[in-house]
């Protein structure tokens, strides 16, 4: 009888090219639609809200694969950016997209990958891991994205850095572990096969 650890294992490290799109469509508009619409948090006034959700492309990345990971944050930024009417071709499909999507693949790359939803849901270290590595990413992102806004002539560099920064990094950083944890241990219940690319 097949271990079923590494049955489950496999069947996270093997993707379908037509399943693995749609779960990065499914993910990137409901990141986009999430950041869009439940920020009730203002830091600037009609400028920066607090992105309760930043979390989300770490831990589908996690979960399902740094290429899903990836473009969850990436299409995100894109539905975000157009619901929020602040879509800037060069800023938003450059800058500010890769590197939110740089924040899905990252920790998937360094947390996710050849562990099973179980050892994601049960292993200790993993919390600290993926809190570390998300921090790794906003932090990289943070700059990229405020270097682009500065450079654009948007928000200063050093202020665009705080106030972003605040928005972005907190909610990453703390929610990555608690909802990966969480939802890994909901899902390893699951018998079908979750893509991970």
């Amino acid at each position: 009888m097949a271990n079923p650890m590494k049955v489950q294992n496999e069947a996270r490290t093997s993707s379908t090219g037509v399943m693995s799109v749609v779960y990065w469509v499914i993910f990137g508009v409901l990141t986009g639609v999430l950041w869009g619409y439940v920020n009730p948090i203002a830091l600037v006034p009609g400028v920066i809200h607090l992105r309760i959700f930043a979390f989300m492309p770490a831990v589908v990345g996690i979960i399902f694969g740094p290429k899903t990971g990836f473009f969850s944050g990436y299409i995100g930024t894109i539905v975000w950016a157009l619901l929020a009417g602040t879509f800037l071709p060069t800023h938003t499909l450059l800058a500010d997209g890769i590197m939110v999507g740089f924040t899905g693949w990252l920790p998937a790359m360094m947390v996710g990958r050849g562990r099973t939803l179980q050892q994601l849901g049960h292993d200790k270290s993993v919390i600290i891991k993926s809190a570390l590595w998300s921090l790794v990413a906003g932090v990289i992102m943070i700059l990229v994205a405020c270097a682009s806004l500065d450079f654009l002539g948007i928000f200063d560099f050093w202020w665009a850095v705080l106030w972003i920064g605040i928005s972005d990094v907190p909610p990453l950083v703390i929610g990555t572990p608690i909802l990966l944890v969480f939802l890994a241990r909901r899902l390893e219940k699951v018998q079908t096969m979750i893509p991970w690319s």
